[in-house]
């Protein structure tokens, strides 16, 4: 069933559903969520819209329906954001190629900033992955999706087929079915040799016992017949324990984020990483340009000796 025949109800299931399962949200977080959405669909429903169809103007309508309401302004901050968010995972999910209220601004709210990591946190949960069981596996994992900046889903779904040959260039495909090539670093074409032995080994010792040949270069005896999103996040959590790194910071989308405002720092484009990341519109993309802004900002005032000098006769 196509996500404009799902019900608005099975939409904001699977949005809290995932929350609850990537960002480990409270259930009270949850239910705020499920209460904001509800009432959004609530309004769209009697004039024949569909979180689907749904425009800005028609956010934007709602929100203003809510001011006359009288609600208070944390109020519709908050229901902002849960629309905001669902159309986040309905873009990151391939139901929609858009985000209708990205653009919007909440009432007296300013817009976060992705949260992402530094090169030295990266390099400590890398050396967790070398350092855990199965770490072949582990280490092509962080490798690819720090290399890439792939979406976890792309990530642990990928065909086999894919890594053969060594490759220089990796075919991803993403939201919508459409495809992309994304680059690989030294350490992450190595890391994927590896495992690509050692699962090829393990994939011919399953054959032998009667089971089919996976098609997917990260295979799991589950439904799926790959590594999860799920499970992996729950791996990213204990990289990052082991590692030393706050489990709170580290998600499959922080090192996506850290794939991007690192590369921004290191010269790179907004084009050539809008592309590398898969973003329809290079709006999504400049988020990262404030991400930077805020990091250099941050580094004068530590370091620029006109600013200890400030910071010392204001003391």
């Amino acid at each position: 069933m196509s996500a404009a025949a799902q019900p608005m109800a099975h939409w904001i299931q699977s949005f809290i559903e995932a929350q609850a399962a990537q960002l480990d949200a409270a259930t009270n977080t949850q239910l705020a969520y499920a209460r904001d959405l509800t009432d959004f669909a609530g309004w769209l429903a009697p004039k024949k819209l569909h979180f689907m169809t749904a425009t800005q103007d028609h956010v934007e309508s709602y929100l203003i329906d809510c001011d006359a309401l009288g609600l208070a302004k944390s109020t519709r901050a908050r229901r902002l954001s849960a629309i905001k968010q669902i159309y986040r995972f309905a873009f990151e999910e391939g139901w929609r190629e858009d985000n209708p209220a990205i653009r919007i601004k909440g009432p007296g709210r300013s817009k976060a900033l992705p949260k992402t990591l530094d090169i030295t946190e990266i390099e400590r949960l890398l050396d967790a992955a070398r350092g855990s069981k199965e770490a072949s596996r582990n280490t092509c994992l962080m490798e690819l999706l720090y290399a890439t900046g792939m979406r976890v889903t792309e990530l642990v779904s990928l065909p086999v087929s894919a890594a053969r040959g060594d490759p220089a260039m990796l075919l991803v495909r993403g939201k919508g079915g459409k495809e992309r090539m994304v680059p690989l670093s030294p350490p992450a074409r190595d890391a994927m040799a590896a495992w690509l032995k050692m699962r090829d080994k393990q994939d011919e010792l399953a054959q032998k016992k009667g089971a089919a040949s996976s098609k997917f270069l990260f295979p799991s005896r589950g439904v799926a017949g790959h590594l999860t999103r799920h499970r992996f996040f729950g791996m990213i959590k204990e990289f990052a324990v082991a590692g030393g790194v706050s489990p709170a910071k580290v998600t499959p989308h922080t090192i996506r984020h850290a794939f991007a405002t690192h590369l921004l720092a290191g010269g790179a484009d907004l084009r050539s990483i809008q592309t590398m990341l898969g973003h329809a519109d290079v709006a999504t993309t400049e988020i990262y340009t404030h991400v930077l802004d805020e990091r250099l900002t941050a580094l004068v005032m530590d370091h620029h000796p006109m600013s200890r000098k400030e910071r010392k006769s204001k003391g």
